[in-house]
């Protein structure tokens, strides 16, 4: 049996905010954001897109990774879904 995949995801809300969050079924996840069961927060704010993803093979280190955006600002977040963060973190 092959190695789990972890996704650190970022989903551009209706309202223009951001929400981060960890998954191991992206496509799974996306339906529940979508359908409004994903999480409190993109119930209240609405789903616009998935804007932004990366893949990790340890839970640890996307959870890490996961806490980290969360404590950026929008702008910052804004540079890594346009490419324009440099690869510093």
């Amino acid at each position: 049996m092959g190695e789990w995949k972890w996704f650190v995801y970022i989903i551009e809300c209706l309202d223009g905010t951001y929400y981060t969050g960890c998954t191991w079924c992206i496509f799974n996840r996306m339906e529940q954001h979508i359908s409004r069961l994903g999480s409190k927060y993109t119930s209240k704010h609405g789903f616009k897109k998935l804007v932004y993803y990366e893949e990790h093979n340890n839970l640890e280190v996307a959870r890490n990774r996961e806490n980290q955006i969360k404590g950026w600002s929008q702008e910052k977040k804004r540079k890594l879904i346009s490419g324009k963060w440099k690869k510093e973190w």
